[in-house]
């Protein structure tokens, strides 16, 4: 049974209530660790082979431990700390220790180069960076022009001038006396994220305690997750979507996760070890779904699977028949932002409209609105927003970190807008219509270019898709398709003629891309976003 039987009786009726005083180290790891000790998360190696389970106990311990050791060298409540970790189990104990603390993570891919971090630093006035050995030489390179940075700490072996996240662990008591600390109010900052960047420098999302607990609503409604549930999230610790699906969401509700530390991205290991470890909730980008499809899933028990779910781009609808058809799951669409919580879904208690960003979720109200803040009509395109409160509405960021004028642009007559166009259809359902600075006007239309690469996904020979505006002197813009394609295929004229007609048949014909490039990849924020900026200015 899932978490919501009713949508419209739970729409009405739910509030979250959150604590004034509220701390997710604290209130949900250590809580859970002394009431019902059980699975928090299993690690696993790339090799697949060796796995290790730990329970809630171990997470409050470990991260107790290194609270003290943070403690010990000085560090205070409000200071702010790079975190640039991957997927081992360090990184918990890590982001759960600084929250106890209070000390403010600021979690980035290893992606990030020597100049990232430093921007990132001397943005933010960061005075701690803790990142494992092989990225420590990129801290190094950089310290020098980080004139607040005091701090490194290293996950590995003695480095000179680095603390070891050893020295600060294994020799301090797993207890930490929670009297010798400030009180953890729900409204005190816990940790900032950098935005993907998709249009210029990024910007600092400031997140308190609150945001914590309001992941709740994204556990319970979008994600489904139940006590008994594996769940497991395919994202890098830098981005947000680790927050949603690797921390915050699925210990609210008491699910177990799965911490996979491997690199890159083996189609048939992940397939492999879902029925290995026996996972029933499953998050993945839209591409990774994309890839399973073109394999035999007949060959993969996937039976544990109860529910999928998916994020940043609506699914063809063969992808979904063929996800289906191996686990008898849908995949249920959902929608957010760092500045926000999972705000808008699709849920088992109703119907998929495939290609809907669903409906919103419960306790937040998100609308379809115009320039003025008034809602618009059923279909009309307009901005994604949440309205603005007091106090504001779950899971909502209060502004951009002392960057007023990036705040001032979205925070708009009573509501925030998203920088997402949308509509929103008669039975309630939300539309994606694209980034708002990335709308095509082409002879009078405007076109969305991810219903252009929706589209253009449903031809086999594409893989993976970006569509732009091309400047023209005839019709302001044309639509220009840059594609990725699908293995056994070659990128000929009389390739480009199929798609096209391909696209007038399939959707309205203006939409077509009246001019194809073929690529071998496209250009994208570290978060996985595709920078159609870029791909304007080189066209």
């Amino acid at each position: 049974m899932s978490n919501m039987e009713n949508y419209p009786e739970v729409k009405a009726s739910f509030k979250l209530e959150t604590p004034e005083v509220y701390n997710f180290g604290f209130d949900v790891i250590d809580k859970r660790a002394a009431e019902a000790d059980k699975l928090a998360f299993i690690e696993v190696d790339g090799s697949g082979e060796n796995i290790k389970r730990h329970n809630f106990s171990d997470l409050r311990d470990i991260s107790n431990q290194f609270a003290n050791g943070l403690l010990d060298m000085g560090a205070e409540k409000g200071e702010l700390a790079f975190v640039m970790i991957p997927r081992i189990s360090e990184w918990y104990a890590i982001m759960i220790g600084c929250c106890k603390l209070g000390v403010v993570t600021m979690p980035g891919t290893n992606l990030l180069t020597p100049k990232d971090i430093e921007y990132r630093i001397n943005r933010s006035k960061a005075t701690m960076a803790i990142v494992t050995s092989e990225n420590a030489d990129k801290v190094d390179a950089i310290k020098s022009k980080c004139p607040t940075l005091e701090t490194l700490i290293v996950i590995g072996d003695d480095r000179e001038g680095w603390h070891t996240f050893k020295q600060l662990t294994e020799n301090f008591d797993t207890a930490l006396d929670k009297a010798k600390l400030a009180p953890s109010k729900s409204s005190d900052l816990m940790m900032i994220y950098f935005t993907s960047g998709t249009t210029g420098m990024p910007k600092m999302v400031a997140r308190d305690n609150a945001y914590a607990h309001a992941h709740t609503i994204t556990g319970k409604y979008w994600m489904d997750l139940q006590e008994n549930d594996i769940h497991w999230t395919l994202s890098d610790t830098g981005w947000a979507k680790a927050a949603w699906g690797m921390l915050y969401s699925p210990w609210q509700m008491g699910a177990a996760m799965v911490l996979f530390n491997g690199t890159g991205f083996e189609a048939e290991l992940h397939l492999n070890l879902i029925e290995k470890l026996g996972v029933t909730t499953f998050c993945a980008p839209p591409t990774v779904y994309r890839v399973f499809a073109q394999l035999d899933l007949a060959q993969y028990n996937l039976s544990s699977i109860r529910h999928a779910i998916g994020a940043g781009e609506p699914l063809n609808p063969e992808v979904i028949k063929i996800w289906k058809e191996a686990t008898g799951s849908d995949i249920y669409d959902g929608y957010g932002q760092t500045e926000t919580i999972n705000i808008v879904a699709n849920y088992p208690c109703m119907p998929v409209k495939p290609g809907s960003m669903g409906k919103p979720v419960p306790g937040v109200n998100v609308q379809i609105v115009d320039e003025d803040g008034d809602i618009c009509a059923v279909d009309t395109v307009g901005s994604i927003a949440i309205e603005i409160t007091d106090p504001l509405q779950p899971g909502m960021f209060p502004g951009y970190w002392e960057n007023d004028a990036a705040t001032a642009k979205c925070f708009i007559n009573g509501w925030y807008h998203t920088g997402d166009n949308g509509t929103v259809d008669e039975d309630g359902y939300f539309w994606f219509v694209g980034r708002s600075d990335d709308i095509i006007t082409s002879s009078g239309y405007r076109i969305s270019p991810f219903e252009v690469e929706s589209s253009l996904l449903e031809h086999p020979a594409v893989l993976e898709s970006a569509a732009i505006g091309k400047p023209d002197e005839a019709r302001g813009e044309i639509v220009k398709a840059f594609i990725i394609l699908a293995e056994g295929y070659k990128g000929t004229p009389e390739l480009t003629k199929e798609i096209q007609t391909f696209m007038k048949q399939h959707t309205a014909p203006y939409k077509y891309p009246r001019e194809i490039e073929y690529v071998e990849s496209l250009p994208k924020t570290i978060s996985g976003k595709i920078r159609r900026i870029e791909l304007r200015q080189n066209c």
